[in-house]
C-alpha cells in the first residue's frame, strides 16, 4: 500500500504557524481594518467571484496571468510588510525581492533564484499571509457559510468543469507559486522520478482559516484537535488517491471532512456541560 505523511505534516504545521502569527499581529491587523467584519452576503459574493475568476483563467492568455498574481503577491507581501513595520520604504523590499527572484529565475531561466524550494518557500509564506490577513474578517457563521460554498464551488470545478486542473497547469507551466508540491514519504518513483503530491493556495488558506477560527471559537485544544483532524483526513483521501489512481480531487473536500467531525463534537461537548 502506498501512503504519505509529508503532506498531512506540512499541513498541520502550516495551519500550527499561521495561528501563531495572527496571534501576533491580531491587535494591528483590526485596527488597520478597523474592526471590519465579512456578513454572508460578502461571502457569497467572495466564492462567486472566485468561481468566476476560475473560469475566466481558462480563456486569459497565460502572461496575463502571470502579471496578475505576480501584482497580487506583491501588494499582499508589500501590505502586510506594511502592518509590521509601518514604514513603506521597508515594505517595498520583500515583494521587490520576489519580482526579482521570478523574474531572473524564470524568464532568464536561473534555477537557483526560482526553482521548486523556493516556489514552495512562497506558496507557505502566501498562504500564511492570507490566512492572517483575511482570518480576522470571517465570524464563525461566514466561516461555515465560506465552507460549505467554497467546496461546493471547488467540487463543481475540480470534478465537472475541469477549470482548476487547467489552471492547475498553466500555473505549473508558468512557474507560479500557486502549488505547493513535496516529495511522497515513504518515497516512491515513477517514470518521471520521485513521486510528489500538490496541494494549492486556496486549499492552504482554507485549512488555516479553519484552524484559527475553531481557534477563536473554540478555544486551543479544540484547534489542535480541528488542526490533526484536517491531516488525519488528508492522509485518508491522499492514501486513496495514490493507491487508485484517481486524479485530481478537491482539497477542500478532504480538509472540510477533517475539520467538520471535530466541531460538531466539540458543540455537542459544549452543549451537554451547559446542559448538567
Amino acid at each position: 500500500m502506498i501512503f504519505d505523511v509529508t503532506m498531512p505534516i506540512f499541513l498541520f504545521l502550516l495551519c500550527f504557524i499561521s495561528v501563531k502569527v495572527y496571534g501576533k499581529f491580531e491587535d494591528k491587523l483590526k485596527k488597520i481594518l478597523e474592526e471590519k467584519e465579512f456578513q454572508v452576503r460578502d461571502v457569497v459574493v467572495l466564492v462567486l467571484a472566485m468561481g468566476i475568476m476560475i473560469s475566466v483563467m481558462v480563456i486569459v492568455p497565460s502572461f496575463a496571468l502571470v502579471i496578475l498574481f505576480l501584482f497580487a503577491f506583491s501588494m499582499l507581501t508589500f501590505t502586510f510588510s506594511f502592518v509590521v513595520t509601518g514604514k513603506w520604504y521597508v515594505s517595498i523590499i520583500p515583494p521587490a525581492i520576489f519580482i526579482l527572484l521570478y523574474y531572473f529565475g524564470v524568464f532568464w531561466n536561473i534555477p537557483y533564484l526560482w526553482n521548486i524550494y523556493v516556489i514552495n518557500a512562497f506558496v507557505a509564506i502566501f498562504a500564511i499571509l492570507i490566512t492572517v490577513y483575511l482570518g480576522g474578517l470571517f465570524t464563525w457563521k461566514t466561516t461555515a457559510v465560506f465552507a460549505i460554498l467554497l467546496t461546493t464551488m471547488d467540487i463543481i470545478q475540480v470534478l465537472f468543469t475541469k477549470h482548476m486542473g487547467k489552471v492547475a497547469s498553466t500555473a505549473i507551466q508558468q512557474k507560479l507559486p500557486l502549488l505547493v508540491f513535496l516529495p511522497i514519504f515513504p518515497p516512491i518513483y515513477l517514470e518521471q522520478g520521485l513521486g510528489m503530491m500538490g496541494l494549492g493556495l486556496g486549499d492552504l488558506f482554507f485549512a488555516g482559516l479553519l484552524s484559527l477560527q475553531t481557534l477563536k471559537q473554540l478555544g486551543k485544544n479544540s484547534a489542535l484537535l480541528s488542526m490533526a483532524g484536517i491531516s488525519i483526513s488528508f492522509f485518508a483521501f491522499e492514501t486513496i488517491l495514490l493507491n487508485y489512481t484517481i486524479g485530481i480531487f478537491p482539497g477542500t473536500l478532504m480538509i472540510l471532512c477533517g475539520w467538520l467531525p471535530i466541531v460538531l463534537i466539540q458543540k455537542l461537548h459544549e452543549r451537554s456541560l451547559e446542559a448538567v
